[in-house]
C-alpha cells in the first residue's frame, strides 16, 4: 500500500503535493490510533475551535506546534492519539440564528424551540464544518475517525451525567443571586467571560436629603440610573462625621421613598464623601451589604437592558438613555452637586461586547471551592499539571484560589438543556423561582422521581435554559474518551499527555478541566500544559478583529504552501511561551518570513533532486538499512567529509530530540534549518560532486551511500515540521532505491507503529495493514560513537578558509571559472595539518590550481614573484593570501575601484544633504524619507567595502 510518486519534477509545487498527501493520510487512516499498540501512550486532545469559527493565525500557530509534538512522538514509537473536534458555541450560534430571524421580523420565541433547534442543526451541517475543512488544510496528523462534537450523543451523555452527579453531591444548586448579565445575548455570563476595560467616564455627585429635613448626604456614582433601585445609604461605623446619622433615613430623589442610613465596615471612609449609595440588585458589593442588613432588593431593569416598572417614569427607556434622563431630572430638581471626569474600569461581556449589567436573577451554580481545592491539592502535592513555561503555574494557582461559584445556566436554546424538570402545576403552570423541580438523567427518570415525591399525576416541564459552553468543554479530555463509560480509549489514553494552548484561556478552560477531571476521574486531565504566546502583526501588535490587523493564514497557504507557513510559525518561537511576530506587507499580501521558509523548501527540493539524479544504478541492496543505526559499520572507505557530515548529523539529531523533548521547538526548527541548508546542501553536496563524477568507483559508491542515508535521515528529522514535502521526497527516494517506482517490490515488512524492518535490503509490504509512509517511520536516534567534535572543529577551519578565499576572489573580481594560486600560512602545526588533510576540498571548492600551506616564516613559493600584489584575509590564526599577478590587472582594478568609490561618495553627499534639510525631513512622505535613509546606509556600507578592497591592493 504505497503511494506512487514519479521522479521529482524540476520545481516544487506545494499545492498539489500537500493536497495529495492530506488525502492519502486520511484515506489510509495513517493516524488512526490503536489502543493495542505496545508503545507508551501519547495523547493530545485538540483545543476545540468554535463550530462557528474560521481559521485564524492563532489556530494555525497552535496546531502547527501540536503537530510537531504529535508527529515526533509517533515516530519515536509512542502509541499516539491526537483527537479532533469542535465546540458547539452556544452564544455564537444563537447570535447567528437570531440575526437571521430578525431579518424576517421574528424572534426565536415566534418560531418555537423545536423549529429553532432544527434550524440550528441544519446550520451546523451546512456551515459548521468550515473550520474542520480549514484544519485539514494544515495537514494535521489527527485521528479523524475519532472526531467529536460537544453536542454529539456521547458527549451529551457525559454532560448530563456530570450535572446529575454534582447535583447529587450538592455541588450544583439553584438560587437567586446577582449575576453578570449580558443584555446583548440576554444571558448570564460567568466571571471569566467578563472583560474589564478601562474607559473615560464620569463620576456624578448627588445630594440625598435627610427625611427629617435636617440636612443631606452626598453620594457619588458612575451609573446614575441605578439610583432608582437604591435601598440604603451606607457609612463606615467608625466614621465620626456620620455617627449621628446612622439609623436615620434619607428620601430618595425622584422615587420619593425613604431609605435608611446603615453602618457597614465595607465602606471606605477616606474615599469620596464617605457615603455610599446601596443598590443590592445591581452591584455585587451592594448585594452582599443588602444580605447583611436585610435590605429590599429592587430590580429596575429588564433582561434587554431597558428599564422596568420599578424605574418609575423611566420605564421602557434603554439603560444609557435613562442615565442621561435621570441626571437631567436630578439637576432640574437641584440634587446634582457636580460631575467629574473619571477614568475607571467597566466590565464588558466577552461574548456580547457590551457592558455587563449586574442583575438579580435565579440561576444554576456550581459550588467551586471543593473542586478548586482538589485541583490545588494536585498542584501543591504532586506538581500536577506541570506548566511550560513554569511562570504560568503561579497564575493558574492564583486563579484557583480566587474563583467564585460558577454560574452555569444560560438563557439560550442552542446547547445542552439543563436536565432539571419543574412541577409546573405547583405554581400555576409556570416556572417561577419557587417551582419545585427534580434533576434527572432523562425525562423518564424525572417522571419517576417526581411521582415518588408528588404523586403520579404530575405535569413536568424541562428547564428552558442551557448550560454554559465551558461546562461541556471542561469535560473534554475524558468525555471524548467515552466517560462515564469505562472504555478502552479512556483506559489507554487518559490522562492525556500534553495540552497546548494560549495563556488567555488558562482561566476559561484549563482550570475548569482540571477541576472537573480531579472530581470525576481522580486525576489531572493532562501531564503538561504548554502555554504558547501570541502571533503578533508586522508592527508587533496583538492581532484582533477590533484592530483589523489580522493576517489570514489561508491567504499565505495559498501563496506559499502549508509547510512554509507552519515552519515559519514554529521557527519564530524563541523560548517556550514567547510571542512571535510575522513580517507581512498588507499592500501585496506577501510575507518575507514565510517566503524564507518557501525558499527553504526549494533548497531541500533541489538538493533532493541532485541526490536522486546521482544515484545511477544504486539500489538498496548496496545499503542495508541496518546502516541507519551504525553507518560506519556498513560503509567502507568513509572519507573525511563523510565522517564530518555523519558527525554533524548525529549531533543535530541529538540536539533536535533534546529540544523537542523540552518543548523548545523553535530552537529545533532553527537548528535543522542551519544544518540542512548549510552543512548538507551548501557544503557536503558540493564536497562530493567531484567524487560522483570521478572515476573512483569505490569513492563514488561511498558518496552515494552517505547521500542516501543523509537524505533519509534529514527527511525524518524535518518531517514533524514540514510533513508534506518530506513525505513527497521520501516516497520518491524509497521507491527509487528499491528499484520500483510504483508499488515497492522486494521483501519489506512494516513493523509495529510504522517501524521498518528490511530483509534482503528491498522494500515490500508483506501482510501489512499499515501504509508505507514517512509519518510512521522511526525518528532518527543519535549515535554518540559517530559524533566527533574535534573533526567538526577541524572542518570549521576548512569551511571558513574556503569561504575566505571565495570572498577574496569576489573582492578582486577574479573570474569565477579561473583557477588561481593561494597561500595559507599558520604558525600552528595542527592547523597546517588540518589544512593539508583538507587540501583537496579547498582546491576543489575555491578553484585553486596551486595551494601552498606553510609556516609564515617561510618565503613565498618561487612561482609567486616577490613583488606580486596580493589580496589578504584572515581565518583565526591562518593568513590567507591570493596573489594577483597574472590573474588581475591591478592598475585597472584600482582605477575601477576608485571610480566606483568616487561615484558612491557623490551619492552619499547628495543623500546626506537631503536628509540634513529640515524641509525634506518634515514635509516629504515618511516612506520617502525612510527610503533615503536606507539608501544612505547602503551607500556607507558600499564605501567601506570598496575602501577595504583598495586597501587590499
Amino acid at each position: 500500500m504505497t503511494a506512487p510518486v514519479p521522479n521529482l519534477p524540476s520545481q516544487y509545487d506545494p499545492f498539489t503535493t500537500e493536497a495529495r498527501w492530506q488525502q492519502y493520510w486520511e484515506e489510509n487512516q495513517v493516524f488512526k490510533a490503536d489502543p493495542n499498540h505496545p508503545g507508551e501512550p501519547y495523547c493530545v486532545v485538540i483545543p476545540p475551535p468554535n463550530v462557528t469559527g474560521s481559521l485564524h493565525m492563532g489556530h494555525a500557530f497552535e496546531h502547527a506546534l501540536i503537530d510537531v509534538f504529535v508527529r515526533y512522538h509517533r515516530m519515536i514509537g509512542r502509541n499516539t492519539l491526537w483527537l479532533p473536534g469542535t465546540d458547539h458555541a452556544s452564544i455564537a450560534v444563537s447570535t447567528i440564528l437570531d440575526k437571521e430571524l430578525r431579518t424576517q421580523g421574528k424572534t426565536r420565541f415566534d418560531v418555537g424551540r423545536e423549529a429553532y433547534l432544527k434550524r440550528a442543526w441544519e446550520w451546523k451541517e451546512e456551515s459548521g464544518d468550515t473550520i474542520v475543512g480549514q484544519l485539514r488544510r494544515l495537514g494535521l496528523s489527527v485521528d479523524w475517525s475519532r472526531e467529536r462534537f460537544t453536542m454529539d450523543e456521547g458527549l451529551s451523555k457525559a454532560v448530563v451525567e456530570a450535572f446529575n452527579q454534582l447535583y447529587e453531591e450538592r455541588l450544583i444548586y439553584r438560587g437567586k443571586y446577582l449575576v453578570n448579565w449580558c443584555p446583548a445575548s440576554q444571558s448570564a455570563v460567568s466571571d471569566l467571560e467578563v472583560d474589564d476595560q478601562e474607559v473615560n467616564g464620569h463620576l456624578w455627585h448627588f445630594r440625598y436629603p435627610l427625611t427629617d429635613g435636617s440636612g443631606s448626604v452626598e453620594v457619588a456614582t458612575t451609573r446614575p440610573e441605578t439610583m432608582l433601585g437604591d435601598t440604603a445609604v451606607a457609612v463606615n461605623p467608625n466614621d465620626d462625621r456620620y455617627q449621628s446619622l446612622i439609623g436615620k433615613t434619607v428620601t430618595l430623589p425622584i422615587m420619593n421613598r425613604p431609605i435608611p442610613i446603615i453602618a457597614d465596615e465595607y465602606v471606605d471612609a477616606s474615599f469620596g464623601t464617605g457615603c455610599v449609595k446601596v443598590t443590592p440588585a445591581h452591584d455585587p458589593n451592594d448585594f452582599e451589604m443588602g444580605k447583611r442588613h436585610n435590605l429590599p432588593m429592587i430590580n429596575i431593569m429588564n433582561k434587554d437592558g431597558s428599564m422596568n416598572e420599578n424605574a418609575g417614569p423611566f420605564q421602557g427607556q434603554d439603560r444609557f438613555v435613562a442615565r442621561k434622563n435621570v441626571v437631567a431630572r436630578l439637576e432640574e430638581e437641584g440634587f446634582l452637586v457636580k460631575v467629574e471626569d473619571y477614568k475607571h474600569t467597566v466590565p464588558y461581556s466577552d461574548r456580547g461586547k457590551v457592558p455587563i449589567e449586574p442583575l438579580l436573577s435565579t440561576q444554576w451554580f456550581v459550588k467551586i471551592e471543593p473542586l478548586a481545592s482538589r485541583a490545588l491539592e494536585f498542584l501543591d502535592q504532586k506538581d500536577s499539571p506541570a506548566f511550560v513555561p513554569d511562570r504560568w503555574t503561579k497564575v493558574y494557582r492564583d486563579w484557583l484560589v480566587r474563583l467564585k461559584d460558577w454560574c452555569i445556566s444560560r438563557q439560550l436554546w442552542w446547547g445542552h438543556q439543563i436536565p432539571a424538570w419543574y412541577l409546573v402545576d405547583e405554581t400555576g403552570g409556570e416556572i417561577t423561582d419557587d417551582t419545585p423541580f427534580v434533576v434527572a438523567r432523562n425525562e423518564q427518570e424525572a417522571i419517576s422521581k417526581a411521582a415518588a415525591q408528588y404523586g403520579a399525576d404530575v405535569r413536568l416541564e424541562q428547564d428552558p435554559d442551557v448550560l454554559d459552553t465551558w461546562f461541556s468543554s471542561g469535560l473534554w479530555p475524558f468525555s471524548t474518551m467515552g466517560w462515564p463509560d469505562e472504555t478502552v480509549d479512556l483506559k489507554t489514553y487518559y490522562p492525556t499527555t500534553t495540552l497546548v494552548t494560549g495563556f488567555d484561556i488558562i482561566f476559561f478552560w484549563v482550570a475548569r478541566m482540571t477541576m472537573m477531571a480531579g472530581h470525576f476521574t481522580g486525576q489531572m486531565p493532562f501531564q503538561t500544559v504548554y502555554i504558547h504566546g501570541l502571533v503578533r502583526d508586522e508592527q508587533g501588535k496583538k492581532m484582533s478583529k477590533s484592530a483589523n490587523n489580522g493576517i489570514d493564514p489561508l491567504l499565505l497557504i495559498n501563496k506559499y504552501g502549508t509547510d512554509a507557513l507552519r515552519y515559519t510559525l514554529v521557527r519564530e518561537v524563541v523560548g517556550a511561551g514567547q510571542d512571535i511576530s510575522l513580517k507581512y506587507d498588507r499592500k501585496t499580501d506577501e510575507s518575507e518570513s514565510v517566503q524564507a521558509s518557501r525558499n527553504f523548501t526549494n533548497k531541500l527540493w533541489n538538493a533532493s533532486r541532485f541526490v536522486l539524479m546521482n544515484l545511477g544504478d544504486f539500489r538498496l541492496s548496496i545499503l542495508d538499512f541496518g546502516f541507519a543505526s551504525n553507518p560506519k559499520s556498513k560503509i567502507q572507505n568513509l572519507e573525511l567529509a563523510d565522517r564530518w557530515i555523519l558527525s554533524r548529523f548525529n549531533q543535530v539529531t541529538q540536539q533536535t530530540r533534546n529540544h523537542i523533548d523540552n518543548f523548545s521547538v523553535g530552537e529545533a526548527a532553527k537548528g535543522l534549518y542551519e544544518f540542512i541548508w548549510g552543512d548538507f546542501c551548501d557544503w557536503y553536496i558540493e564536497l562530493v560532486k567531484s567524487r560522483l563524477q570521478g572515476e573512483d568507483a569505490d569513492s563514488k559508491q561511498t558518496a552515494q551511500q552517505v547521500l542516501v542515508f543523509m537524505l533519509d535521515g534529514i527527511l525524518k528529522l524535518l518531517h514533524p515540521f514540514m510533513p508534506h514535502i518530506t513525505e513527497e521526497i521520501w516516497q520518491t527516494l524509497a521507491q527509487q532505491v528499491s528499484g520500483d517506482r510504483q508499488q515497492g517490490t522486494g521483501d519489506r515488512e512494516q513493523g509495529i507503529g510504522g517501524e521498518t524492518k528490511i530483509q534482503n535490503s528491498k522494500f515490500k509490504i508483506q501482510n501489512s495493514k499499515l501504509p508505507i509512509t514517512l509519518a510512521l517511520q522511526p525518528y532518527p536516534e543519535a549515535d554518540s560513537g559517530l559524533i566527533d567534535p574535534d573533526l567538526e572543529q577541524q572542518f570549521d577551519l576548512l569551511i571558513d578558509t574556503i569561504r575566505t578565499i571565495r570572498n577574496l576572489r569576489a573582492e578582486a573580481e577574479i573570474k569565477p571559472g579561473l583557477k588561481i594560486q593561494a597561500i595559507l600560512q599558520s604558525e600552528s602545526d595542527r592547523e597546517r595539518q588540518i589544512l593539508i588533510a583538507g587540501q583537496p576540498y579547498i582546491q576543489n571548492l575555491a578553484k585553486i590550481e596551486q595551494l601552498t600551506i606553510q609556516n609564515p616564516h617561510n618565503t613565498p613559493p618561487k612561482a609567486v614573484p616577490s613583488d606580486s600584489k596580493m589580496f589578504a584575509g584572515v581565518v583565526g590564526t591562518v593568513q590567507v593570501l591570493v596573489p594577483l599577478a597574472g590573474v588581475v590587472d591591478v592598475d585597472a582594478l584600482r582605477a575601477k575601484l576608485e571610480k566606483d568609490l568616487k561615484k558612491i561618495r557623490g551619492e552619499m553627499q547628495a543623500l546626506s544633504s537631503r536628509l540634513s534639510n529640515p524641509n525634506f525631513v518634515n514635509k516629504a512622505p515618511a516612506d520617502v524619507v525612510e527610503g533615503a535613509q536606507r539608501a544612505l546606509a547602503e551607500a556607507q556600507k558600499q564605501t567601506e567595502i570598496l575602501q577595504t578592497r583598495l586597501n587590499g591592493l
